[in-house]
């Protein structure tokens, strides 16, 4: 008979690093497993893996005892390392910040496959280039030359953003520094039916 499936959750650990202290501890503890256990295992089994993000699968069973599933790095972390960056832009795809051939998409994708929604190499290719591409990672041949025009627009914009913003400030200051006095005229019926 199939054991009783208590609770699922989802991580993203550091491959090898798994410590019982937060962000796994906070996690694992409440579902009242050994965690120490847990890390003992997750970072045998990603021991190979020393450098990437691994995603798990934790199933927490009824009476406490718990398997796993390692699935692939996440893509964006892929991306980074192929790219060499950091972190990605922080406006997408109005800012170009790598560019990377279609051949690093591809072993991306290939990496990917098992855990894509994809039923070709091409399928998986196309997903990837989408999260490249919010990333502000372009591929060379496919949209490098969309997402460097694109960005030049972005640019121009931000321009006339910035242009429109300086205009209202100075408006608003020239506004301040005007005072007008006006005079307040009010009718005294009071004094009008006494006369």
């Amino acid at each position: 008979m199939a054991k009783e499936v208590f609770r699922k959750v989802k991580l993203q650990i550091e491959a090898g690093k798994a410590t019982p202290a937060p962000p796994v501890g906070t996690a694992v503890g409440p579902l009242g497993i050994n965690i120490q256990d847990f890390c003992q295992k997750y970072n045998a089994a990603t021991q190979d893996k020393l450098g990437n993000v691994i995603p798990v699968e934790l199933t927490v069973y009824a009476d406490k005892s718990f398997d796993f599933v390692l699935k692939t790095p996440p893509t964006a972390e892929l991306l980074k390392k192929a790219a060499k960056i950091e972190k990605a832009s922080s406006k997408g795809a109005n800012e170009v910040v790598a560019t990377l051939t279609q051949d690093d998409i591809k072993k991306i994708a290939e990496t990917k496959m098992p855990d894509l929604n994809a039923y070709s190499i091409e399928e998986a290719m196309k997903q990837v280039e989408g999260t490249a591409r919010n990333m502000g990672i372009a591929v060379k041949g496919v949209n490098d030359q969309e997402l460097a025009e694109q960005e030049k627009e972005a640019e121009e914009e931000e321009a006339k953003e910035a242009e429109r913003e300086a205009e209202l400030q100075a408006m608003q200051e020239s506004s301040q520094d005007t005072n007008v006095e006006t005079e307040v005229i009010t009718e005294k019926k009071d004094e009008e039916e006494q006369q």
